[in-house]
């Protein structure tokens, strides 16, 4: 490849790409799965499944899109098809709020959608005796990708907040990984419920590694337990804040990194 083959590759992956939605069904009351199609995906890599997505919404009286990052669920190459979950966050009247949400509530089939990416994953390391895994809902396609992952012979516990009983999803995963499923109506709240869930939870002995993303005041109390209680290793341990409770994700993404940095 000369030098202007190389630039035209970069700005192929810069440029934006525009997809349009195939098919929209909510899994569960509160996550809606958007079926992108276009072959634009053609340029997608082959393992794209929890990679992450910069999807471009319109916002009215503005010429500059909103962007919110996104996780690759499904990815079928053949059809250039990926699945897009959303979780359907409540706000004033539990209406959904913010741009993604009431977007993915109106999709139908046909409406287009830009795009960037995909960017890489971050997965969990495998050179373990036990798992531990968490999320909450704005993080459960990354989880489901990380226990497809998983060697069959994997022993563990995943844990999962979601909103209701009826949230709950048949996930595929190694038979002695447990799942524990953590009900929480009030999704961010000061009460972490997954994180006591975590902490209560017995530990187990030999060499954890773990892979957790949720709210940002969760996962600041996750970290603090798994890193200085439990003593993690560096090398076995991602942990990662998804949102952050009445912020922006351009907000979210200012506090994330003073708090990386610190």
């Amino acid at each position: 490849m000369d030098i202007i083959d190389k630039v035209k590759s970069i700005k192929r992956r810069r440029d934006p790409k525009k997809l349009s939605v195939k098919s929209a069904i909510n899994l569960t009351p509160n996550m809606r799965r958007i079926t992108l199609q276009g072959d634009a995906l053609g340029n997608f890599p082959p393992n794209a499944e929890g990679f992450y997505l910069k999807l471009l919404f319109e916002q009215s009286g503005s010429a500059k899109p909103v962007m919110r990052t996104y996780t690759v669920a499904e990815q079928r190459s053949e059809k250039n098809e990926i699945d897009v979950d959303f979780m359907l966050h409540s706000g004033h009247q539990g209406i959904a709020s913010g741009f993604a949400a009431p977007w993915s509530l109106q999709a139908k089939t046909g409406d287009e959608i830009s795009l960037f990416g995909p960017g890489p994953a971050k997965f969990i390391n495998l050179d373990a005796d036990h798992f531990l895994l968490a999320a909450d809902m704005t993080a459960l396609p990354a989880l489901t990708t990380n226990l497809k992952l998983l060697p069959e012979n994997a022993k563990g516990t995943a844990f999962i907040e979601i909103l209701t009983e009826a949230d709950k999803q048949d996930l595929q995963k190694p038979k002695n990984i447990n799942l524990v499923w953590v009900i929480n109506e009030t999704s961010g709240s000061d009460e972490s419920l997954l994180f006591h869930e975590i902490e209560r939870a017995e530990w187990q002995t030999g060499k954890v590694a773990v892979w957790a993303a949720c709210e940002f005041k969760t996962m600041k109390k996750i970290r603090q337990y798994l890193k200085v209680k439990r003593g993690v290793e560096k090398s076995h341990l991602y942990i990662s804040s998804y949102w952050k409770k009445g912020d922006t994700e351009e907000e979210h993404k200012v506090i994330k990194q003073a708090d990386e940095a610190s």
